[in-house]
């Protein structure tokens, strides 16, 4: 299993890149998890003694790579999830999905609602009670066989939105058997490739793409 990679970091954010296999967050099992890693990183290169703080912002799956954000403060850690809360926070992501999408691009607009005994996710075209309104936008990079990569700007963060909204429509993504995707040797076909957001302290926007941390 690959290590994440710190590629940004200043006194105020950490950006690192999570690999397939590691948790957002531990799960109180002995499986590695970022929050973990990063506050051993933080603790070794600056010899800090204690515990360390360093909030998480967002999740990503385990079977999902891409790039993450941390807060290294509480102000910060408020300060960038009002711009999640806001939308402000942009993320795309890289999927390759079963089947050739019937559109060039487009957006899907469903409803979640969370099983967390089955750590699934069901959707709906309506909304329904406890349900979540999930937004997403994508448009065909390429054609790969019978298969299609798409680029996907979230628009809202909800969980297993990405997997669970392209299942609905008929094409799951490639490894992702949760929701009915083909099995694959190299986990889910689902990757975070690009964070956008304004510095929480400097407010410049700044962005980070696996394309130029790789």
């Amino acid at each position: 299993m690959d290590s994440p990679r710190v590629v940004f970091e200043d006194n105020h954010i950490l950006v690192a890149v999570k690999p397939v296999g590691f948790l957002s967050q531990g799960d109180g099992t002995d499986s590695p998890d970022m929050l973990t890693y990063l506050k051993d990183y933080i603790k070794v290169k600056y010899n800090k003694p204690g515990n360390v703080y360093l909030g998480l912002l967002h999740r990503l799956d385990r079977n999902v790579s891409g790039v993450m954000v941390f807060a290294k403060t509480s102000k910060c850690a408020s300060r960038i999830s009002e711009q999640i809360r806001q939308g402000k926070l942009i993320k795309k992501y890289h999927a390759t999905v079963k089947g050739i999408l019937k559109s060039d691009s487009g957006k899907l607009v469903n409803y979640l609602v969370k099983d967390e005994r089955a750590n699934k996710v069901k959707v709906y075209d309506k909304e329904v009670p406890y349900s979540k309104k999930c937004e997403l936008e994508y448009k065909i990079i390429k054609t790969v066989g019978e298969n299609s990569l798409v680029d996907v700007h979230l628009l809202t963060g909800r969980s297993h939105q990405i997997r669970s909204q392209f299942a609905h429509i008929g094409h799951p993504l490639l490894g992702d058997v949760k929701y009915g995707g083909p099995k694959s040797n190299s986990g889910i076909a689902l990757e975070s490739y690009y964070l956008g957001f304004n510095h929480p302290i400097t407010g410049e926007f700044i962005e980070f793409s696996l394309d130029n941390v790789n």
